[in-house]
């Protein structure tokens, strides 16, 4: 059954710690999760380059 409300309360949120959805703790996690993601790619880029040959100038622009 529905709680009733006083005239000058507003309507809540179920359950607890309702306000801590976004806070530093969440900024946190998330950084750290941005971290580990432009880890892995930077590896991956890495491994890709490494394939391709050591040398970085373009396959068009070689030395005769």
């Amino acid at each position: 059954m529905a709680q009733r409300l006083k005239r000058w309360e507003s309507p809540r949120r179920e359950g607890r710690n309702d306000k801590g959805k976004g806070g530093t703790a969440r900024q946190r996690q998330r950084r750290k999760q941005f971290q580990a993601l432009r880890k892995k790619l930077k590896e991956q880029s890495d491994q890709h380059n490494q394939k391709r040959g050591s040398n970085d100038a373009s396959p068009f622009f070689k030395a005769g």
